[in-house]
């Protein structure tokens, strides 16, 4: 549940500051007869994103305890951890300028005159998001109760629009950058999850013999078939029984890529600390009536 709340809260938001930017955009320059077009990529995505999750969750349990089924979960495990990261990493390096790209995008398509450009640039913006959150909701559902990860997505979803809504109504005075930065460690952390449960398939495979011995047996403690157990697992990548390399692999990513993460982050606001003082050299600074030069007291910083 707690997974699949996370993931939804954070898609969520989002693909709803996508829309809003190319909302916003269309009734500044007074084209709000395209939001139409916006509003049907935008439905468009759902549809196939949500087809596409029935269809492969569907088929893939048609072969519940086969070992073909053991196989497609490991993969899907190692490819949603992988994009997890991906996508974690790359929104915080480019959030700036996500807005300025999008109306670019945008104007490109009103300049071509074709009504179908600005569905289409919805549809690809928000599909990519729909699209990475059928990867990692299937990896949840392998590993955890579909009723528990209904509900999960359920609260995420109904979170995101109350935030869209937030983000409508006062634009850049959220702190979205805040808001990334948590819910990117807390996206990292059931990414190492993940990779716990893809090595201990490979394991149970017979892939990977090595390290393969339980450290302890905490069943009695907290079973992953109880509830929490199957809460922590589906997030935290808790089990009751790991192994050496599970464990090795779990807190080496953990260390190494939050360690990265938040380094990206410090680096960043350095850059921009930096290029805030250059541009303040270069700008003479105000006199006062008796002719001497004092600091400009500049307004808050907001982020986007």
């Amino acid at each position: 549940m707690l997974a699949t709340l996370v993931i939804f809260l954070r898609e969520g938001v989002e693909a709803s500051m996508i829309v809003a930017i190319l909302l916003a955009y269309l009734n500044r320059i007074g084209k709000r007869e395209h939001f139409r077009d916006v509003f049907l990529g935008v439905g468009a995505a759902l549809l196939l994103a949500t087809a596409t999750g029935a269809v492969v969750y569907t088929t893939v349990r048609s072969y519940d305890g086969t070992r073909g089924q053991t196989i497609f979960e490991t993969v899907t495990y190692l490819i949603a951890a992988v994009v997890l990261t991906y996508m974690t990493f790359w929104m915080r390096r480019h959030a700036r300028s996500l807005s300025s790209e999008l109306r670019s995008r945008a104007q490109a398509a009103l300049d071509g005159k074709a009504r179908w450009g600005l569905g289409l640039l919805a549809f690809q913006a928000v599909g990519r998001e729909g699209l990475e959150t059928v990867v990692f909701t299937l990896a949840i559902l392998f590993s955890t109760s579909p009723a528990g990860a209904v509900s999960g997505a359920a609260i995420g979803l109904a979170g995101a629009l109350v935030i869209a809504c937030v983000i409508y109504r006062l634009g850049h005075k959220l702190n979205l950058g805040k808001f990334f930065t948590v819910i990117g460690v807390l996206l990292m952390v059931f990414a190492a999850g993940l990779l716990a449960d893809a090595v201990e398939n490979l394991q149970e495979l017979g892939w990977l013999p090595v390290l393969d011995l339980p450290l302890w047996h905490s069943g009695r403690l907290l079973s992953e078939s109880s509830a929490f157990g199957d809460v922590m697992h589906s997030f935290f990548g808790y089990s009751d029984a790991p192994t050496a390399l599970q464990l090795l692999v779990y807190v080496g990513y953990l260390v190494i890529a939050v360690a990265a993460y938040l380094g990206l982050g410090a680096g960043l606001r350095s850059r921009r600390k930096a290029a805030q003082a250059v541009s303040g050299a270069q700008s003479p600074a105000p006199r006062d009536g008796e002719g001497r030069s004092h600091d400009a007291v500049s307004g808050p910083v907001r982020s986007r």
